[in-house]
């Protein structure tokens, strides 16, 4: 198992799998190869007899800087490619919310966009205190319909949420803590002993009390997943075919400040 991965690192010792962005060349932003990894681990971890709990964090300094401003050059003008990657952002969330045992995210660095989106929906997150979070989709003139607009209100309610979604603003893991967004943050050095320490209780837990308890709590929210991803991923398709996030990928290409329109 956990064979033929170029973007992730997957690792398992005894029940605990670790699996890590990796592409630390570029912040482990996200790639078409990453999407298509990132579709096949959490269902692969499913059929893991020996796996009682996953860990998701980045290689490097960063946890995942996100979408890779590159790829969404070149989806601009290839719709297949941009409907294709729509698809797959929902299966990827699903993956993770639906996988039976729980999943720790160790955001050891900053987690942006769709990074911030997979680590916000796994069930316990630890970040690192400095770590800056955000999903910053309308910043390139897009709508975060990959599950952003879904689990920030779910977790710090509508008005935090829209605080930091319609600004795209970032926030630490201190911050975070404090309004709920994450589980908890500590300093640097005690990141990796906080999760161990956490990882090992599950994974000497009673494994089927575990899986059924995280399959109760999620029942809420993965109706909620249901009866909106599919609007919420039409709405930043719209985004996608916009003047203003032509421009924005452009600039940010170009290294300039963008130059919206409204249109």
């Amino acid at each position: 198992m956990y064979e033929g991965y170029e973007t992730l690192k997957v690792v398992r010792h005894g029940g605990v799998v670790t699996v890590s962005f990796n592409r630390p060349e570029v912040k482990n932003a996200t790639n078409a190869r990453m999407h298509q990894e990132l579709m096949r681990i959490f269902p692969e971890i499913g059929r893991d007899p020996e796996a009682r709990v996953a860990i998701l964090t980045g290689e490097g300094d960063c946890f995942s800087a996100g979408g890779d401003i590159k790829g969404m050059q070149k989806m601009l003008d290839d719709q297949a490619r941009w409907i294709e990657s729509m698809t797959e952002a929902r299966d990827i969330v699903l993956g993770v919310v639906d996988l039976d045992i729980p999943v720790i995210a160790k955001v050891n660095g900053h987690a942006i966009g769709l990074g911030a989106t997979l680590a916000l929906f796994c069930d316990i997150v630890i970040a690192k205190d400095t770590a800056k979070i955000a999903d910053p989709h309308v910043k390139v003139g897009l709508v975060a319909g990959d599950g952003g607009s879904v689990i920030w209100p779910a977790l710090i309610g509508y008005a935090k949420a829209k605080r930091y979604l319609l600004t795209g603003d970032p926030i630490t893991g201190a911050e975070a803590a404090e309004i709920g967004l994450v589980t908890e943050a500590c300093p640097a050095g005690e990141l990796d002993a906080r999760v161990d320490t956490i990882a090992q209780q599950l994974a000497a837990g009673a494994a089927v009390a575990i899986r059924l308890t995280k399959r109760a709590v999620n029942m809420a929210l993965r109706q909620q997943i249901d009866a909106l991803i599919e609007a919420h991923l039409g709405f930043e398709t719209l985004s996608h075919l916009s003047a203003d996030h032509r421009e924005a990928v452009n600039a940010f290409a170009e290294g300039r400040t963008p130059a919206f329109t409204g249109r």
